[in-house]
């Protein structure tokens, strides 16, 4: 018998209901694959959970997850629920704890699909996001005062440390050095002048460390222009938290559907166990008819898997998902009419 992984299983809302399970089938079939095992324990959390708890996880919540080797996540969200708390009790929560510093955004064009860039092909685009995850200006600081009188104000302060921004450098640096040696780092510093200054400087300095990488700043502005227009100037982007938000959803879309994008929040020393997510929401719209894109979620048990140390299974998952795509069935975020079952069923099949 091989390798045991335990894995906290969180569906969370609307389609995750659909989508983890499906991403489990696969996790289950290369598991076998390649002789090791998967064991899940699943948690009922997120806004379903608030609506009947008055919480979106229990207050020993991340006690409970803390002694497995990764999270498999969904997506949380309803929208009879104030769309401000899922980040805050949820999602930034498990981030920040766990120490979750890096964000891990792939962006491929997969075999079959035609991209909305129409004359781009699978080599152009193919690069990799990592967003800064646990400072910038997600922090969550700030204050509203006198919301409803005419002298009412708001205020939002963003937090960047040396610390904070050395450590995620260091890896999207290593993480070019596996690939092809590119590595941009996407800014606002011509108006951003403390803050993105600071952050563009640790960068530099890191960057000196790794002679072999090429290392490029681009404000974000001319990013967004250059993913729609070049995106095959891109090999590793380095961002801040909420610019590397947005960029990864830009990310998608080039990429022919947020459907099909997955994601890791990473904690690479491994003290603590690391989240894997699709990066789209819960679509409640959707949810229950059996028609959501599981790839974004099948993408993201590769990525999880590859955080373990089974990077041959991982491969072999992005491969099987790059058959599905070439050949059909797709969904109809795709132009498809496949179900989410019919996908999955195919990925595995493809296995």
């Amino acid at each position: 018998m091989g390798k045991i992984y335990q894995i906290a299983v969180v569906n969370g809302d609307g389609i995750g209901e659909e989508i983890v399970p499906a991403g489990l089938k696969v996790a289950e079939k290369v598991a076998a694959k390649y002789n090791f095992n998967i064991e899940t324990s699943s948690f009922p959390w997120g806004a379903g959970y608030y609506l009947k708890e008055g919480e979106f996880m229990p207050e020993n919540g991340l006690e409970q997850l803390r002694g497995f080797d990764a999270i498999l996540f969904g997506a949380v969200g309803l929208p009879e629920v104030d769309d401000t708390l899922p980040a805050k009790d949820y999602t930034f929560r498990v981030r920040t704890s766990f120490e979750q510093y890096v964000n891990y955004r792939p962006v491929k064009l997969f075999p079959g699909i035609q991209s909305p860039l129409r004359d781009k092909t699978e080599q152009d685009i193919d690069f990799v996001i990592i967003r800064e995850n646990n400072e910038g200006e997600f922090v969550q600081n700030g204050k509203i005062m006198y919301p409803d009188t005419p002298n009412g104000m708001a205020i939002e302060t963003s937090i960047f440390t040396r610390h904070g921004v050395e450590r995620v450098a260091h890896f999207a640096f290593k993480l070019a050095q596996k690939r092809r040696k590119r590595l941009t780092n996407v800014t606002k510093s011509n108006t951003l002048i403390h803050s993105l200054l600071f952050w563009d400087t640790v960068i530099q300095e890191v960057s000196t460390q790794y002679p072999d990488v090429e290392y490029n700043k681009m404000y974000v502005d001319n990013a967004s222009a250059s993913f729609v227009l070049k995106p095959e100037v891109f090999d590793v982007i380095l961002t801040t938290n909420m610019i590397g938000d947005i960029l990864s959803d830009l990310g998608g879309a080039i990429m022919g559907s947020l459907g099909l994008g997955g994601s890791g929040n990473i904690n690479p020393e491994k003290d603590y166990p690391s989240m894997f997510e699709p990066i789209h929401g819960s679509a409640p719209d959707i949810a229950g008819k059996n028609i959501a894109n599981p790839i974004g979620q099948i993408w993201s048990v590769a990525l999880m898997l590859d955080h373990l140390g089974e990077s041959e299974a991982a491969r072999d998952i992005e491969n099987a998902i790059g058959k599905v795509t070439a050949k059909g069935p797709l969904t109809k975020d795709l132009k498809g009419s496949a179900t989410t079952t019919e996908i999955t069923d195919a990925v595995v099949k493809a296995l």
